[in-house]
């Protein structure tokens, strides 16, 4: 059994258009599980499918696999998420997590008439976390008072047994982001800068003590093949890179603004920690590329300063899964040693 918690995250449907999306999402749940992960990520955006019922299908397809559904407090009234959880449990008997989501793409938002400032989310996301919480774990009437959200006597049914209660993270690198995961006791779940900069900061500082970092690896027998498949997996294009900048004036996260702020890779340069693929918007979070080695000494680094979750970018096959695992055995092995 792995220390570290690895989750893997479930393709977009958006990204199918041929009817195989089902299929794609059974097979990566299911690998996944056959190695060794703990869950799997699902989004939640416009453009996606309702990520409750994909969690519902996941579910059906596996035996332990734990869905993160992302949650996000504009699509859903807290009552009704609550009822959701308790109702997968009764259908089930087994149990979710949820990714605590302040904010989402700026149309995304708009087009939902959500136009709160990026500090109150956090406030309205703490509000709307409470009654989850309370509602999941009350054995009696839940009254709350709050700026953003008010119930009077509610009682949820179907209730839920303690074993089934979910886990809670909170995707954000903000202040107020950190903050809100006290309060909600949700773990933190960050998009790491290089550890060189992530080691300047102080042994006393939040960051510094248990958390998740959401990243991508790609790790080979070389560093040579691990940079040829890298840059065939994730071509840099004219395109992605102006969408990426234009989602970077337009976002105020305060993860988006720190990767974009990174320094941009030099042609021909193959460092371990690379924002390639994020720098041209083909994905959300930095990867680790190169070696084994090469890998599993900066995942290694990450675990030490407290990491003991990782959510892991969408996998392309099974074989991508089972190199993955390996790096996170390998780092555990170099820490234990």
């Amino acid at each position: 059994m792995m220390k570290t918690d690895l989750f893997t995250t479930t393709p977009q449907s958006a990204l199918f258009t041929d009817g195989s999306y089902a299929n794609q999402v059974r097979n990566i749940a299911r690998h996944s599980e056959a190695h060794g992960y703990k869950g799997t990520l699902i989004y939640s955006d416009n453009r996606l499918a309702d990520p409750w019922s994909v969690a519902g299908y996941i579910i059906s397809q596996t035996e332990t696999l734990l869905p993160m559904i992302a949650l996000q407090p504009t699509y859903m009234h807290p009552y009704t998420v609550a009822k959701k959880i308790a109702t997968f449990g009764l259908l089930y008997q087994r149990q979710i997590s949820l990714n605590l989501i302040a904010g989402g793409f700026q149309n995304d938002l708009n087009s939902l008439s959500d136009h709160i400032g990026h500090d109150n989310r956090y406030h309205r996301l703490i509000e709307y976390t409470e009654i989850i919480q309370q509602l999941l774990t009350s054995k009696e009437p839940v009254t709350y008072v709050g700026t953003y959200y008010k119930i009077n006597n509610l009682t949820l049914y179907p209730q839920l047994p303690e074993n089934l209660w979910p886990s809670y993270y909170l995707s954000g690198s903000s202040d107020s982001a950190r903050l809100a995961a006290h309060i909600l006791g949700a773990k933190l779940i960050e998009y790491p800068e290089p550890y060189a900069e992530e080691s300047t900061i102080s042994t006393t500082d939040p960051r510094k003590r248990s958390r998740g970092i959401r990243i991508g690896v790609l790790a080979r027998d070389s560093h040579e093949q691990a940079w040829i498949d890298a840059r065939l997996r994730f071509p840099e294009t004219r395109t992605g890179a102006m969408t990426h900048q234009f989602a970077a004036k337009t976002s105020d996260s305060a993860w988006h603004k720190t990767l974009s702020g990174q320094r941009k890779t030099s042609p021909g340069e193959e460092p371990v920690y690379w924002l390639g693929p994020f720098q041209h918007y083909q994905t959300f979070c930095p990867y680790l590329v190169g070696s084994y080695d090469e890998v599993t000494a900066e995942i290694s680094r990450y675990l030490q300063s407290g990491c003991n979750t990782c959510i892991l970018d969408i996998p392309v096959s099974e074989t991508e899964l089972q190199h993955t695992r390996r790096v996170f055995e390998l780092a555990e092995a170099r820490i234990a040693s």
